[in-house]
């Protein structure tokens, strides 16, 4: 036979159960409100063309709150943020094989040479801003 050696009331307890619900729900919250700020950030920094980029940007949050993933699904959105060519800024640099290099533009309907595209930074300085408003909310529990 074991023994169990409490201290406290069950008053503390309920009350620590309490106070670590709440925390929870802060954070989640916070979770929550950082993704949708970024989300927000990263579509008003996008360059817009047709608006095809800021669309398919999407947010899920997942483990019951605790997570959240921040999805870019148009493809081109890597060179657009990180530049590309003699400009690429972004890990690993350029991976043109021949620079400059000709192709074709549906937009224009003609060939174009090119050294490369300058970057149009919109990731970064949204994470940034979403981890100041993540930390000082945190510290506000």
């Amino acid at each position: 036979m074991g023994s169990r050696i409490t201290y406290g009331s069950r008053k503390l307890k309920r009350a620590f159960g309490r106070y670590r619900e709440d925390v929870e729900l802060h954070v989640k919250r916070v979770v929550r409100e950082t993704a949708t700020l970024i989300v927000t950030e990263v579509k008003a920094r996008m360059p817009r063309d047709s608006g095809a980029m800021q669309d398919s940007v999407t947010l899920t949050i997942q483990d019951d709150g605790l997570t959240a993933i921040i999805h870019i699904g148009a493809f081109y959105a890597l060179y657009v943020n990180y530049g590309t060519g003699i400009y690429a800024e972004g890990p690993g640099g350029s991976r043109a094989k021949k620079i400059p290099w000709v192709y074709f533009s549906e937009k224009y309907q003609r060939f174009v040479t090119t050294s490369g595209m300058r970057s149009q930074e919109f990731w970064d300085p949204a994470i940034d801003i979403g981890a100041h408003y993540f930390i000082r909310e945190m510290g506000r529990m």
